[in-house]
């Protein structure tokens, strides 16, 4: 039984090496370290959009030792526009999100989505053989499963949807509402990551389509679909082994003597759910509040360039750059400044040598459908203090954390007074608790649980 995984993203990206040879270097990312491995045990195609060096079509992977094939799908420049950057990123992301006016609908990307998507579909049906199990992903490819449903009626499909499911009256401001939930039902086992979007997608099943629903069963068109909640997890020992590490530690130490003073990390992809400008508003208030605050505490906010080709984006960016030299130019005294702001990318060393620095983690997006770097920062660090958005997906596994509301600009700068002043024995004993329950629910568990949910389907 061999496995067929289709992606948005692919799971290696070409590099040419400095002889010129074509190297092929495996992605960041919780998808890629779970099912890359899965593909390897047994066998099969990972799909994917081709996005550098589109001209190889195919390539066996892991390169010297090949267990499985990534076929690369080629998208045009108006396929990109329409599918990813359009309907994709303009139109489910922020609908998902509970940005109603953000998104933008539009006939001409939804009908680019559904050609897409039906594209990775039937790349899907050719690369099938008798017993495969199909794992579909996220919220570019909705229409996957029902389409190759289509053309193999008998295949064990799966799906995830990575980001928030939002509740009914939300979700159905999509004009492709029912054409969205019947793609996704053409799956026999939907997961999600919490209970609370398996509950809205449920009810969005029972009041658009006027499905039956069963405990989480959905009975539509003469077949079954179980929906369930499984939270994706982190690699918990790679992280723990690298925070133990002493070239991380050392450049920890680093950040540490740079800054002379208790640290705030914020690590962020640059988008507008994640809650930057409202957590800068809370450090000025914290500010003004506690004035004696000042040399004493610097907020180091990461934030990772995300679709600078779409307009929002590059708002929020401008946006984010004026409120920090705000805040620094208002509060900045005897050299120290208030924010240090990184604009880039980081390895992961260097952000498990900031986790390792951090006195306190601020995690505050104002939706996020789970949200992994308040998993690595528990998995990292040794004695901070992790606060929490109430709206992240992982706020229900994580209880010990100082959960938020992120649009509380002064109940937030009061939590940073309060993780800041935490006695160490209670600093240790939640990161401790935090810790063992991630270890439950690793990477590795997460992508073998719904393996073996989908064969037993």
């Amino acid at each position: 039984m061999g496995l067929i995984v289709v992606s948005n993203r692919e799971p290696y990206a070409p590099k040419r090496g400095e002889a010129g040879q074509l190297a092929w270097v495996p992605s960041i990312g919780g998808l890629t370290a779970a099912l890359d491995p899965a593909l390897q045990r047994s066998g099969g195609t990972w799909i994917a959009w081709g996005e550098e060096r589109p001209e190889v079509g195919e390539v066996d992977l892991p390169q010297g030792a090949p267990r499985y094939r990534l076929k690369r799908l080629r998208l045009s420049e108006a396929e990109v526009r329409d599918f990813y950057y359009g309907f994709a990123n303009r139109a489910l992301w922020p609908m998902s999100h509970y940005f109603i006016g953000r998104a933008t609908y539009q006939t001409s990307t939804w009908r680019t989505y559904v050609n897409v998507n039906r594209r990775f579909a039937q790349a899907a049906v050719e690369s099938f053989r008798t017993g495969d199990l199909i794992w579909v992903h996220d919220y570019q490819l909705a229409l996957v499963p029902r389409l190759i449903r289509e053309a193999l009626p008998d295949a064990r499909i799966g799906f995830f949807w990575h980001i928030p499911w939002p509740s009914t009256e939300v979700f159905r401001t999509l004009p492709w509402d029912r054409e969205l939930l019947e793609g996704l039902l053409g799956a026999d086992l939907i997961g999600m990551h919490t209970d609370e979007y398996v509950a809205h997608f449920l009810s969005a099943c029972r009041r658009v389509l006027g499905a039956e629903t069963e405990g989480n069963t959905v009975r539509w068109q003469g077949r079954e679909s179980r929906v369930v909640a499984r939270p994706i997890g982190i690699e918990v020992e790679t992280y723990e082994a690298l925070a133990a590490n002493p070239e991380v530690e050392e450049a920890a130490d680093r950040i540490r003597r740079t800054l002379q003073t208790q640290i705030l990390l914020g690590v962020d992809r640059l988008d507008y759910t994640k809650g930057i400008p409202e957590r800068l508003e809370a450090f000025d208030a914290f500010l003004d509040r506690h004035p004696e605050a000042r040399r004493r505490v610097t907020l180091l906010q990461i934030a990772v360039p995300s679709r600078e080709r779409v307009e929002s984006y590059r708002q929020l960016r401008a946006q984010v750059e004026g409120l920090v030299g705000r805040i620094n130019g208002k509060h900045t005294r005897d050299g120290w400044s208030p924010v240090q702001y990184i604009y880039r990318g980081v390895p992961r060393e260097e952000l498990v040598a900031h986790y390792r620095a951090a006195d306190v983690m601020l995690v505050t997006p104002l939706r996020d459908g789970l949200n992994l770097v308040a998993k690595e920062f528990v998995a990292s660090s040794r004695d901070g203090v992790l606060i929490l958005s109430r709206f992240a997906g992982a706020a229900d596994e994580l209880p010990e954390a100082l959960q938020v509301n992120p649009y509380n600009v002064d109940g937030l700068a009061e939590a940073l007074l309060e993780a800041l002043r935490m006695p160490l024995d209670e600093k240790k004993a939640r990161l401790q608790r935090l810790r063992e329950r991630l270890r439950q629910s690793d990477l590795h568990a997460w992508a073998e649980g719904f393996l073996r949910e989908l064969a037993g389907t």
